[in-house]
């Protein structure tokens, strides 16, 4: 989920279920004991399946294949968006939505997206059992929960909730963040609905507390609901930084882009099997409810890394409705797949 780019006070960086920590910006040039120079990566909360990507390359040893040393951390509650950290140098990469680059654009600053991983949000619009809602369209009157205020699931409620004809003043938003406090809101009639990813969306299914009345979470869902694909998980950096360090970039789009091409031609079981036992597993769900849920929405994920044609203009459109982006941007320096095209040359090759 996109954050607000203002930045927090505080940073939180570690990873859910992660031995490692934040380095400073820089680090690109360090090496690790292995020798390889090391990245370093925030996501924007990594156990989230919207987000499995950048953790499944390192499962399956790919960022050392291609010649990298992946630090990853990941965003919590209350510190610094992955998004934000990037922008202000903290870390060298961000794993975060697309749009953040337009954003940052329209705040004077240079920020590109050098892969894109899904063609979809990830969400699903939750409903309490007996709410009797079925589309945003039921939302009159009632409270619909978010993320918090100012997030990317409070932007999309918003562009759904316009698409109806309901005005802010129609419904009320009411952040109240995810997993087990989004349920606990549910469950309490504080909210009818509210709109989270997977495994939230398969613990709330399995307890009987709600049920998916809007789908997000593939790339059909967003055509329907957005008007398009959306380019959501994406890996943002400086373009300063990847203009200084371009072998870097590409060692890194390469081990993502064999990722893609990994979650394409494999089950949901065997993406589970190499991400880290607390991720599949936890209080919110049972390894056998974590991999039904990702073959529920593993179509939300891009098999090749590209940017598929009119997703950022969707995105943009989106971000202008809600008054995220004032004037024009130039589209072109929000992305690039030019280390995405090489990187399929690389992968297609078994190099």
């Amino acid at each position: 989920m996109k954050r607000s780019i203002v930045a927090r006070v505080v940073v939180a960086a570690t990873a859910v279920g992660l031995a490692v920590g934040l380095t400073a910006c820089g680090s690109s040039s360090d090496k690790a004991s292995n020798g390889l120079p090391t990245v370093t990566m925030m996501v924007g909360g990594i156990d989230k399946q919207i987000y499995l990507p950048y953790q499944l390359a390192e499962g399956l040893g790919l960022y050392k294949k291609y010649g990298v040393n992946m630090s990853l951390s990941t965003e919590t509650t209350g510190g610094v968006g992955a998004e934000d950290a990037m922008a202000s140098g903290q870390v060298d990469m961000a794993g975060a939505w697309y749009i953040h680059a337009a954003e940052f654009q329209s705040k004077g600053k240079d920020v590109v997206s050098v892969a894109q991983l899904s063609g979809a949000p990830g969400e699903r619009e939750m409903c309490a059992t007996g709410s009797n809602v079925h589309s945003p369209a039921d939302w009159k009157g009632k409270s619909v929960g978010v993320t918090d205020l100012g997030s990317g699931t409070d932007d999309l409620s918003q562009y759904l909730a316009a698409q109806q004809h309901l005005g802010t003043k129609d419904y009320s938003r009411v952040g109240v963040g995810d997993g087990s406090t989004l349920i606990s809101s549910l469950k309490q009639g504080r909210i009818a609905c509210a709109m989270t990813t997977q495994p939230t969306v398969a613990a709330i299914e399995k307890t009987g507390v709600g049920y998916s009345a809007t789908d997000l979470a593939s790339t059909a869902g967003s055509q329907q609901w957005l008007g398009g694909v959306y380019p959501a998980a994406a890996v943002l950096s400086r373009t300063d930084w990847v203009n200084s360090h371009k072998d870097l970039v590409q060692k890194v789009v390469n081990a993502l882009v064999e990722t893609m091409h990994y979650i394409n031609t494999h089950s949901a079981a065997d993406i589970a099997a190499h991400l880290p036992p607390k991720f599949v597993s936890n209080e919110l769900v049972t390894k056998d409810d974590y991999i039904k849920a990702l073959d529920q929405d593993k179509g939300q994920f891009l098999p090749d890394g590209m940017m598929p044609a009119g997703a950022a203009q969707t995105a943009i459109a989106i971000d202008k409705f809600v008054g995220k982006l004032d004037g024009s941007v130039d589209v072109s320096k929000t992305y690039t797949d030019s280390y995405v095209i090489q990187a399929n040359k690389t992968v297609g090759s078994g190099n």
